[in-house]
């Protein structure tokens, strides 16, 4: 080696230890940078969780820093997609968006294959989601939940009515009607989303409850009929839905939320930057936007609440699971 290239090398080492000591910025490795962040869904595409997430994604990519692919693993109210995540390595890399049915499931199945507080780590509750009862008008003649509960009590045993699963939230949203009505209708439980809008579309059931995102197409097209929101006032995006409580059912009051988790252990570095990230793509005027067009409420909380909310949501649906006398799977 001669002198100058030795000089050179020397002084090429002087200047990285500097840099480093000065806390200059060092490029991540390229498959560092490159590698996607997996958002595992437990629910099935045309979902409201999906409609929501996959609207955001473009905004998330920019916010985490990294590709954002969006895998759907639905089945079992929740139970296989999240199965999934908490077997993943909590570095950051693996994420779910979940909604009421992580809290739901407990309560509907003898067992679960993995604690659905301890297993998960809470970042953030994002927002809510109406929840709108239809009907096929080909199948259905009634405009609203007066005439609905009139023409079904007239026609005991015809007319049922279809769920994404045993237990879900769009089953005990729908059961909360029929128990508040004083009706029993024939329920018929599919595994997902997807498939329930299917049939309901085709007519091979009559009525369902779903989160507004997923049926707004099809309310637009006439396909759905809308009976009415269970919020506790009218949706803005949807302004001619009236309410429940505006047709004599004050006490039919549900909405379906979403929240980001990771696996436990996930630490609490990776914690505050991945919930920064998703209060960033959620401010973000293009989802704001989108979010108000499906008529979501949007305001991300802090891991902290979330951690308290799961507990409490959990016992909430306890109680209500009791009550609709589902019986354990």
């Amino acid at each position: 080696m001669t002198r100058s290239s030795s000089a050179a090398l020397r002084r090429a080492f002087l200047a990285t230890v500097g840099a480093v000591a000065l806390g200059a910025f060092v490029p991540a490795p390229a498959q560092i940078a490159d590698r996607p962040v997996r958002i595992i869904l437990p629910v099935a595409t045309a979902s409201g969780v999906d409609t929501i997430t996959r609207a955001a994604s473009p905004a998330l990519q920019k916010s985490l820093g990294h590709p954002v692919v969006i895998e759907n693993q639905p089945g079992a109210g929740g139970i296989v997609g999240t199965q999934q995540l908490v077997k993943s390595a909590p570095d950051g890399f693996t994420l779910s968006v979940v909604s009421n049915n992580h809290v739901i499931y407990p309560s509907v199945y003898k067992s679960v294959p993995f604690d659905p507080i301890g297993d998960i780590t809470p970042i953030a509750v994002i927002g809510a989601t109406p929840m709108v009862i239809v009907v096929n008008p080909q199948k259905v003649a009634a405009k609203n939940a007066q005439e609905l509960i009139a023409e079904l009590k007239a026609n005991p045993g015809k007319y049922n009515y279809a769920s994404s699963g045993n237990g879900t939230i769009l089953h005990l949203a729908a059961e909360m009607f029929f128990d508040q009505a004083g009706l029993r209708i024939t329920h018929v439980p599919y595994k997902g989303v997807g498939p329930m809008l299917t049939d309901l579309l085709g007519g091979q059931v009559d009525i369902g409850v779903l989160s507004l995102p997923s049926v707004q197409q099809h309310l637009k097209s006439g396909q759905l009929r809308p009976i009415g929101v269970g919020a506790a006032k009218r949706v803005a995006a949807a302004p001619d839905i009236p309410t429940m409580i505006e047709q004599g059912m004050p006490n039919y009051l549900v909405e379906g939320w979403f929240a980001v988790v990771g696996p436990a252990k996930l630490p609490a570095t990776e914690v505050r930057r991945i919930h920064d990230a998703f209060v960033a793509a959620f401010n973000s005027p293009e989802v704001q936007d989108a979010m108000a067009r499906q008529g979501n409420t949007i305001n991300v909380s802090t891991p902290e609440y979330a951690a308290q909310f799961f507990k409490s949501e959990l016992v909430k649906y306890a109680v209500l699971v009791k009550k609709a006398g589902l019986e354990l799977q």
